[in-house]
């Protein structure tokens, strides 16, 4: 009997690349798609043509090494090719063939992979947590899940800071060099003991908590700092919540277990290891770029930090003549937080059930980027979710203490009826905000609700309905944070939450609203809020100030209760205003307190 067969033709134009696909059914079984992709203008190729059959069963290309637990569970849901050490280029010509992609660090899974793929490519699997050697961007706008295994490897990187931690405080690689050299100091090699010693874990995720239970079975008083740690969790094991300057200025031990971002980028630097008491200890199995590695030593040759045990370095590998990793007084290892071969083999089950759920259609828990937005809702929503985001962010900056964010409300004042908007993406987006400058997870619409929970922060929606006319989805949105200090007092409310709102105007989305203050600033760059008594000279004095630096102002309002009275100002900065300009701002007598929020 003759096979029946039709045929699809499909031609799509984008700025990356122009494609031409077609699909025909032989019988009833197989859908074989040819797909013809043109080169980008700038690469000198013949157009590559791709022949697979889409009835068959997913191809999973794993190109770093992978637990064969895992390779096992991927085996039964898909064809498996384990190629190893590919080159980009041979990443680039095998990865159009392949339905799902899972690395490890080693591989940098570029742009140009997502566009060699042609569009087949539907998820890729990042075996660990980090996810910087994946084009975030690139992967989205290709319509490519992106999935990791953030939780398999918590029991090794904990303990191989205890293992630091112990190895740090007596001596033990300095004094095995030592014997293996023939030599035999044993007054040289006199440690510290931990009975009784403050640890400060800056962190307390994962990681964090589980080192300051095994700390706590050493005897070792644990304080710890992360402003979304539940405070009920923090007690269960023992361990105080308290204050970033708290915690560095009070440790015999820091241990850190925070995300490499913006915020915590050099965190520990000349100015932070000053604060700490001389003769300090730094383990560090999160992220090398979380220490500022010429302000670490300058800081053990002036004995302010007594030694350092290091998994984790800004540039991996170090260069060999590293002063750092040749200094005498530092304990390194080379990124082995990870390494057991329980932890391996957690991972690679971990990955390969994402990326098998993944690839039957299922929302992951684990995914790190946005999934697809149908263009009619994201065209319209756009300028607000970038309000959301912002406002989050601005929310989050003000908090100060060690009580961490629980709860927080969101307002969205609207015309429209509540079946008529949906909020699921500015909610997640303000989730972003507030989480992303201070952890390591990515917030999306997929994971966005699951993200909050995991982190005890409850968030609450209410509608404003307003008079007038539907035709914008919103009026404004509005973000209080309740039960928490603030660093600006300005930016409590009368109902004691720290608030901000904002607004979109001609596409561009503004504050509004500060605490009780009505202000109108523009949300892009960064923004500096001061109070100041309300007198004449004031915007002038400011502006002198950061004009002397070349920082340019791009907008500047002022809110106030009544003339001569108590006035906010906001003033919106393109660049980042040193700390001596910073200061002279502060120093000025009519102003009553300020801060800088970076967007």
């Amino acid at each position: 009997m003759a096979a029946s067969a039709s045929s699809t033709l499909n031609f799509s134009t984008k700025p990356s690349h122009t494609s031409l696909s077609w699909k025909t059914r032989i019988g009833s079984s197989s859908v074989f798609a040819v797909a013809a992709l043109s080169p980008r203008r700038d690469q000198r190729q013949y157009p590559r043509f791709v022949i697979f059959s889409m009835g068959a069963k997913p191809t999973v290309l794993v190109a770093e090494k992978l637990g064969e637990a895992g390779v096992d569970l991927l085996k039964e849901f898909a064809d498996v090719d384990c190629s190893y050490n590919l080159s980009p280029e041979e990443l680039r010509n095998k990865i159009s063939l392949c339905d799902a992609l899972i690395v490890r660090s080693g591989t940098k899974v570029s742009r140009e992979v997502f566009e060699s793929s042609g569009g087949r490519l539907k998820v890729v699997g990042r075996a660990g947590v980090g996810i910087d050697n994946v084009d975030l961007a690139a992967a989205t706008e290709h319509g490519c899940l992106v999935v990791n295994a953030p939780t398999a490897n918590t029991v090794a990187a904990a303990e191989h800071g205890i293992a630091l931690l112990t190895a740090m405080a007596r001596n033990i690689a300095q004094a095995d060099a030592s014997v293996k050299a023939g030599k035999w100091l044993r007054n040289k090699y006199v440690g510290v003991s931990l009975v009784g010693k403050t640890l400060a874990v800056m962190g307390f995720g994962k990681v964090g908590s589980e080192v300051a239970r095994r700390a706590k079975g050493l005897g070792m008083h644990v304080i710890a700092h992360d402003p979304y740690a539940p405070a009920d969790r923090a007690r269960a094991i023992g361990v105080e919540l308290v204050s970033f300057d708290e915690a560095i200025a009070s440790a015999d031990f820091i241990s850190l277990h925070m995300p490499l971002t913006s915020a915590t980028k050099k965190v520990l630097n000349d100015e932070t290891f000053a604060k700490m008491k001389k003769g300090v200890r730094i383990v560090n199995v999160a992220r090398g770029g979380v220490i500022d590695e010429d302000a670490l030593v300058r800081a053990l040759d002036a004995g302010i930090v007594a030694q350092a045990a290091l998994d984790v370095f800004t540039v991996e590998p170090p260069s060999k003549d590293s002063k750092l990793i040749q200094h005498e007084n530092v304990t390194a290892t080379p990124h082995l937080g990870a390494s057991t071969m329980e932890a391996q083999e957690g991972v690679a089950i971990e990955i390969a059930e994402a990326v098998v759920g993944a690839l039957k259609g299922e929302l992951a828990a684990t995914a790190v980027n946005a999934p697809m937005v149908p263009a009619e809702v994201l065209s319209e929503l756009k300028p607000f979710v970038e309000l959301a985001e912002k406002l989050g962010r601005l929310a989050v900056q003000l908090v100060a203490g060690g009580s961490g964010v629980k709860s927080v409300k969101v307002t969205y004042g609207s015309a429209r009826a509540p079946d008529d908007l949906d909020t699921r993406l500015l909610r997640a987006m303000i989730t972003k905000g507030l989480i992303e400058p201070i952890s390591s997870a990515f917030v999306n619409l997929v994971n966005a609700d699951f993200t909050a929970k995991q982190r005890g922060l409850r968030i609450a929606e209410e509608r404003s309905l307003l008079n007038g006319s539907p035709e914008s989805p919103l009026e404004f949105i509005r973000v209080q944070i309740a039960n928490v200090e603030s660093k600006f007092a300005s930016a409590v409310s009368d109902s004691g939450e720290i608030r901000v709102e904002g607004r979109v105007k001609d596409g561009i989305p503004h504050l509004t609203k500060v605490g009780s203050f009505e202000v109108d600033v523009s949300l892009e760059g960064s923004i500096i809020l001061c109070r100041q008594v309300d007198q004449p000279g004031m915007i002038g004095k400011v502006g002198s100030i950061l004009s002397e630096e070349n920082v340019n102002v791009s907008f500047m309002s002022v809110g106030r209760v009544a003339p001569r009275k108590h006035a906010v100002m906001a003033i919106g900065v393109d660049e980042q205003p040193s700390k001596e300009s910073l200061k002279r701002i502060g120093e000025i007598p009519a102003v009553e307190e300020f801060v800088y929020l970076k967007l």
